[in-house]
């Protein structure tokens, strides 16, 4: 299936979960938050929430600077 990935056209599996595109977009699971059309979807929710053809997902990580 298809889905937009921080803007950009990703092709994932069927019953792919949100946790699961987490873990291969991110290489820690800290700092991070995750929007499903624009929705943000809490972490504790992650690992039930399926993505689905044409989902919009963002996925942002906190950096520290000045």
């Amino acid at each position: 299936m298809a889905v937009s990935l921080n803007g950009e056209r990703r092709e994932l599996a069927t019953g792919t979960t949100l946790d699961t595109l987490v873990a291969e977009f991110t290489a820690t699971g800290a700092g991070v938050a995750a929007a499903v059309n624009e929705a943000v979807v809490p972490r504790s929710r992650w690992a039930q929430t399926p993505l689905g053809e044409g989902d919009r997902i963002e996925v942002l990580t906190a950096v520290q600077g000045g």
